[in-house]
């Protein structure tokens, strides 16, 4: 950043955007704000600062989104959102307010102690919400039948003999009937809610095979199917949360991106880790997790594997075939070593994610707009 900028911090709000305005060479906020939180106001504010001179726009990643770095961006001015996660806190600082934060957010970002993080195109951030959208869908599905599981149960109607959901178990759902009218109308909406959450749940799945196939996603989607543990919705998830893989350098950037690097607290001769940070993207992290189940799996080629693999690179079948074998053995390893289950799948999806990596070095260049 210039040292002759003006940086200006903001706490952004849904209804109102405190500002603190740190002038070159200043250490202190010389002018605080509090605006309204809509288009005008803000290319107001912008307005003014530049008319003083060079000025950089400061916030923290929120449930607002990136609306406001999108607009002054497209006036013509830097903007850029911090990760909240990284920001710098003092253990002894217990008072905290709007000015305080924006204040903060100016210091911090002119002494370069503040990550950055890269904002994503409309087009990316359309791709991710419904990928996201189908994770809630899944997740109400999961909700309404426990809704209807628990009322059954608590008027004794179990059902012994068959598996949950299957063919059986939902003719068994449909035979289901109550002496008292009201009992009746609550299992008929409780089973309106399944079927509901069960369409829009199928409606979505579609749609997001759909955007697999559709450009820029065809080809990488593809050639992370040639893991195994991996197919379309989990890769398209795995591409629609990185975004741009390019931005990390090496694998173990990717693997902390995820919140799957090992946490540390070594002081002097003493060495200390611990469990992984989960300082990352939640939603890399549980595709990863998930998909390293299989490693408790036999290496040997399945048919649905082979015929994903079938069209793709030399180089990206290698690398999967190098992931299946080697994800096996340490799995198998870590277990015979005494470790849980749980500990060795994570510690298996770590690696896992070292090999997404790895073949997202095959994707081809993305085209220019």
């Amino acid at each position: 950043m210039e040292p002759c900028s003006t940086v200006v911090g903001l706490d952004v709000h849904k209804k109102t955007i405190v500002t603190a305005v740190l002038p070159p060479g200043s250490e202190r906020a010389v002018e605080q704000q509090t605006l309204e939180n809509c288009p005008q106001a803000i290319e107001r504010l912008v307005t003014r600062m530049a008319a003083k001179g060079p000025a950089v726009f400061v916030y923290e990643a929120g449930p607002c989104g990136y609306e406001v770095h999108r607009q002054i961006t497209r006036l013509g001015h830097r903007c850029v959102v911090i990760a909240p996660s990284l920001t710098p806190r003092r253990p002894g600082d217990r008072v905290k307010t709007d000015r305080r934060d924006a204040e903060k957010l100016a210091r911090l970002y002119r002494a370069g102690e503040l990550t950055t993080i890269r904002v994503p195109t409309r087009a990316e951030e359309a791709a991710r919400d419904l990928v996201r959208v189908r994770e809630d869908a899944l997740a109400d599905r999961l909700r309404v039948r426990h809704r209807l599981s628990k009322f059954l149960l608590r008027q004794g109607r179990v059902a012994h003999e068959t598996k949950a959901w299957g063919v059986a178990h939902r003719a068994w759902l449909r035979a289901q009937r109550f002496e008292w009218p009201s009992l009746q109308q609550t299992y008929a909406a409780y089973g309106r809610a399944v079927e509901d959450a069960e369409a829009q749940l199928q409606t979505l799945d579609q749609q997001v095979a759909e955007l697999a196939h559709q450009e820029p996603y065809r080809t990488p989607v593809q050639y992370l199917r040639c893991l195994k543990g991996i197919d379309t919705l989990s890769a398209l998830t795995l591409v629609v949360e990185t975004q741009a893989f390019p931005r990390f350098a090496q694998a173990r950037a990717f693997m902390g991106y995820a919140g799957l690097g090992v946490s540390e607290a070594s002081s002097g001769e003493t060495i200390r880790r611990g469990s992984i940070t989960k300082a990352g993207n939640a939603h890399l992290r549980r595709i990863l997790v998930e998909a390293a189940w299989s490693a408790r799996h036999p290496s040997s080629l399945s048919r649905a594997v082979a015929e994903r693999r079938q069209g793709c690179p030399p180089a990206v079948v290698r690398i999967a075939k190098r992931a299946q074998e080697r994800l096996h053995r340490k799995f198998w390893r870590l277990l015979h070593r005494g470790k849980l289950p749980q500990v060795a799948v994570v510690a298996v999806a770590r690696e896992l994610a070292g090999f997404v990596w790895a073949i997202a070095q095959q994707f081809p260049e993305p085209t220019p707009a």
